[in-house]
């Protein structure tokens, strides 16, 4: 089900809260920590062939490999497989060649987004990342006191092409034992559509993920002026553990909450993100 996790580590008050995070669930699930330290070292010094440069490199390298092996010594990692991998470059694509090549089920990030869900992802590692990540990719930016998503909160427009995402969050939410919303949020532009036009739209994407309509009962229409703002609130509203947002992969996240000014919801801070790559 859930066997290896994938955890990028920048030494970050906000990368703890991901390892413990990832700890959690490795600890529920029974699998493996896949630490993953970034180290940013100049393309000079790593392609300079003056021995010295060499020299320094392998000082920083090995300085590098030092530090993140103090930082894994943590009580909450005692009794996991914990797997510490350092690769002497920064680009966030490559989090998912290394999740691909590791068969990894997930990645858990730290984010440094201080409100809203908008700044948890656009200008971010965080939006680099999950730019790239054919696997979900968990976000949270406090420490979780748990990790049971019992309820979640799927944002949907019931397009053809999102289905591919609602497919992979149901066969993820359905082994946690999770119960998903589908959350469409109606916005006051071109995009506003009427009661009818939604529930015609529900019937074809259910009809064509499910192959039948039994999740009728649990969508969710929000009347609100932001994406954000009407996800954030039906969240709260529903008691959700966890949102759940599909991304269209090298767009990002930025056309999601295109236009979004999103002003705090209350509690929102307190909800984990996680995406899927449609």
């Amino acid at each position: 089900m859930m066997k290896k996790i994938i955890v990028p580590i920048d030494f970050s008050n906000h990368s703890e809260y991901a390892l413990k995070t990832a700890a959690k669930l490795a600890k529920k699930y029974d699998a493996e920590v896949m630490a993953l330290h970034m180290l940013e070292m100049s393309d000079i010094m790593l392609s300079a062939s003056d021995g010295l440069q060499n020299e320094k490199a392998v000082f920083f390298f090995k300085l590098a490999e030092k530090k993140f092996e103090e930082f894994l010594q943590k009580d909450f990692l005692k009794d996991i497989k914990v797997t510490p991998l350092v690769k002497h470059f920064k680009i966030f694509s490559e989090v998912n060649d290394v999740a691909i090549e590791q068969n990894a089920d997930i990645i858990v990030m730290g984010s440094h987004g201080t409100s809203g869900l908008k700044e948890y992802f656009v200008g971010s590692n965080t939006e680099r990342v999950v730019r790239n990540a054919d696997v979900p990719v968990l976000v949270v930016k406090k420490e979780l006191a748990n990790i049971n998503f019992d309820v979640v909160a799927f944002a949907c427009d019931f397009s053809e092409e999102g289905i591919s995402a609602y497919l992979k969050a149901k066969q993820l939410f359905d082994k946690m034992k999770a119960k998903i919303y589908l959350v469409h949020v109606n916005l006051p532009n071109d995009r506003f559509k009427s009661s009818l036009e939604i529930e015609r739209s529900v019937v074809s994407f259910l009809t064509r993920a499910d192959r039948n309509l039994e999740k009728m009962e649990d969508i969710c229409y929000v009347a609100d002026y932001t994406v954000e703002d009407g996800l954030l609130n039906c969240a709260n509203k529903i008691g959700a553990d966890l949102i759940a947002i599909p991304t269209h992969g090298r767009k990002g996240l930025s056309h999601f909450f295109e236009g979004s000014i999103g002003e705090d919801v209350a509690n929102h801070s307190t909800l984990p993100v996680i995406t899927f790559k449609i």
